[in-house]
């Protein structure tokens, strides 16, 4: 991949995942704005990308705002002169069960995720569309957001309806040459290290570089960081042109597309549909075949 011509912003990109798309998108040869809450992270990353022979700055501001959003994409234009690539990886946890979880718990989760990923990509496209040469917007799903997942109300809720929002803007900015895509990653991150099932693999990993077996990379699609960054530079790149409002789950050896909300059973009934009738004919007809909800856990 060639991006030499392409300016990216990356958000959350200090550590972790977002630091591997950075990287990813730097080697490739973009620019890079990295971001970050924290000021030593963020300037590490920049000095690690630099020091590779790429070309990064960076802008400290929790994203969740519009004025965060404005100041990324301005960073971006003054240091490089355009914006071709949004990628919105921020995140934070609040991890509680239903009855446990508070307002701010909730609040706090939503605004990260879902209002960041929102305030970001309207930024970015805003000025993609002035630019009138299309762009790419790249945003951060989760199997939570697909499945649902104990104890994580607030973050299941923001991936959804990240996921949402892609398949509306894939629709929306289609005219002006801009792509909306989610990436559904699962990488050995300081999140997943607090599974148990994963976390004596990465502990592993990280003590003297043992590569997870197949089990992981094949079976759990579960891999590290590198692993993911791949999809990230494919979809910011022209060969990624045709691919619109998917979401796409990456992780060790595995790739995947997830499906799209559908209606996948139905019946009539003439007239329409009473309580009484509705519960004869559940168990005969659309009921037949109820869904499943849930990650499933790990089968090592």
């Amino acid at each position: 991949m060639d991006l030499s011509d392409k300016v990216a912003v990356v958000t959350g990109s200090g550590r972790g995942l977002g630091l591997g798309y950075a990287r990813s998108l730097a080697a490739a040869g973009a620019a890079v704005v990295i971001n970050d809450v924290d000021a030593e992270a963020a300037d590490a990353a920049v000095e690690q990308i630099s020091a590779a022979g790429g070309r990064a700055v960076a802008e400290v501001v929790p994203v969740g705002t519009a004025s965060a959003a404005e100041a990324l994409v301005a960073r971006a234009v003054d240091s490089f002169g355009r914006l071709d690539v949004m990628v919105t990886n921020a995140g934070v946890l609040r991890d509680k069960v239903l009855w446990k979880m508070t307002d701010e718990d909730f609040d706090t989760v939503v605004q990260v995720h879902l209002r960041g990923t929102f305030t970001c990509v309207r930024a970015a496209v805003a000025r993609m569309r002035e630019q009138g040469e299309g762009g790419r917007i790249i945003v951060a799903g989760s199997p939570a957001g697909q499945r649902g997942n104990f104890g994580q109300t607030n973050y299941a809720a923001a991936k959804a309806g990240i996921a949402a929002m892609v398949r509306t803007w894939a629709m929306e900015l289609a005219r002006a040459g801009i792509t909306a895509n989610a990436v559904i990653p699962v990488a050995a991150t300081a999140m997943t290290k607090t599974i148990p099932a994963f976390a004596p693999h990465i502990e592993t990993l990280e003590q003297d570089g043992t590569a997870f077996p197949d089990s992981l990379r094949k079976g759990e699609g579960f891999g590290t960081v590198e692993d993911v960054a791949g999809l990230v530079t494919f979809l910011a790149s022209d060969a990624s042109a045709e691919v619109n409002g998917q979401c796409i789950g990456i992780g060790g050896d595995k790739l995947s597309l997830w499906s799209h909300p559908q209606e996948i059973s139905v019946a009539y009934a003439d007239g329409g549909w009473s309580a009484d009738a509705i519960a004869d004919a559940w168990p005969v007809t659309v009921g037949r075949t109820p869904q499943t909800f849930g990650i499933p856990a790990p089968r090592l």
